[in-house]
């Protein structure tokens, strides 16, 4: 299992509107096949930032089942528009107990 983590600044006074949007389009990934869950939070000292999870099968499935798809355009234009600058987008894997 491998966990994106996207970091994402909104512009101020948009962040209900990404809130909105992120709701129409959550099942775009949702639905992609090799993605396990989907999760977004939003800051509570910085409210305009927002972090998004999701546990893939692999970074294989989110690289091909998704961002090279046009899901991952869709995704993008529901998204996108409230965007402050382009989010910072990390894999990580669980470190061993």
């Amino acid at each position: 299992m491998v966990l994106e983590v996207a970091l994402i600044d909104v512009q101020e006074g948009r962040e209900d509107e990404f809130a909105a949007a992120y709701a129409k389009a959550r099942t775009l990934v949702a639905d992609t096949p090799g993605c396990r869950s989907v999760r977004m939070t939003r800051g509570v000292e910085t409210p305009t930032r927002f972090v998004l999870f999701v546990e893939w099968d692999s970074v294989e499935a989110h690289i091909e089942n998704f961002r090279a798809t046009d899901r991952f355009t869709q995704w993008r234009g529901l998204i996108g528009p409230y965007f402050d600058g382009a989010p910072r987008v990390e894999h990580f894997v669980d470190v061993p107990a």
